[in-house]
């Protein structure tokens, strides 16, 4: 009986994933894996549970994470709704966007472009489903010294649901000084060239772009090891990633643990793709400037 209620739910989801590609409005389509999520986790056992490969789609974020987060938050459950996303271009292709276009969630977005973020203010100004309360968002270049500070000041203090971090820089160096939100969830990218039993990052640099022509773009951001060992150091586990083994999922050890156990930075790059990125860019810049943490 079981069995057949998993393989009816499982059927169902993939039809909704389907037309949630297929429309414009995806609310409607995504209340309703909601709440089969919720179905499932009444009757299933955690280890009946859908893994993260069989959950993810594709609304505003780049990849699969919307389908993943949608399925974290319809397990763990949400407290403010509330999402800090850092480096989020013009917030129309980003972690945040779908949870605040379309589960009504309160946002604060930072990029360092202003082109971007006029164009991203333009957007959620005149969006049918935010136009009342658009994200906050802030032209900024984010530094060690002024990352509290700017969120802070715009008024997102303690615990929040979710905070995404994408800055293909000083990744390590922001995420270990943010003290002033509590993420319950933390999705951020790592540099998955960089092979796993390796806590590498580069070193702190305010100006750095990768894109800037002043060094090798694969001398940048962090590897997903010392990003694993800085966060459990803030009380977090690693619970898995996307399909490329880049954007890695953490979560607050007190939370959902039956249904997101800790995972190895082993599992989150046993991929194709980081295999391949691996075997043909480490070689290139292994040898450069990179600082074990």
């Amino acid at each position: 009986m079981i069995t057949r209620i998993k393989q009816r739910a499982q059927r169902f989801i993939s039809d909704a994933f389907s037309r949630v590609q297929q429309v414009q409005n995806t609310q409607v389509e995504q209340a309703m894996i909601a709440n089969q999520y919720l179905l499932m986790k009444k009757l299933l056992t955690p280890e009946e549970m859908p893994a993260f490969k069989d959950v993810g789609f594709r609304v505003h974020s780049e990849f699969e994470e919307d389908g993943i987060l949608l399925y974290i938050f319809s397990i763990i459950g949400t407290t403010n709704k509330r999402v800090v996303e850092i480096c989020a271009g013009d917030g129309t292709q980003c972690m945040a966007a779908n949870l605040i276009i379309n589960h009504g969630w309160e946002g604060l977005l930072f990029d360092g472009d202003k082109g971007s973020v006029d164009r991203g203010v333009n957007f959620y100004a005149s969006h049918q489903s935010t136009f009342l309360q658009p994200p906050i968002f802030i032209h900024a270049w984010l530094t060690r010294d002024n990352i509290n500070t700017l969120i802070s000041e715009s008024g997102f203090i303690g615990e929040i649901d979710l905070l995404s971090l994408d800055i293909d820089g000083n990744d390590y160096h922001i995420m270990e000084v943010i003290n002033v939100i509590k993420p319950r969830v933390i999705v951020c990218e790592t540099h998955n060239v960089i092979p796993s039993d390796l806590a590498l990052t580069i070193p702190y640099n305010e100006s750095f772009y990768y894109r800037d022509g002043n060094q090798h773009e694969e001398f940048r951001s962090v590897s997903l090891l010392a990003m694993k060992n800085l966060l459990a150091g803030k009380g977090y586990r690693l619970i898995g990633g996307h399909k490329y083994g880049f954007n890695a999922f953490f979560m607050l050890n007190d939370i959902g643990a039956e249904y997101f156990p800790e995972v190895s930075v082993e599992e989150v790059h046993n991929n194709s793709f980081t295999r391949f990125r691996r075997a043909t860019a480490w070689k290139e810049v292994k040898d450069l400037g990179w600082l074990r943490v």
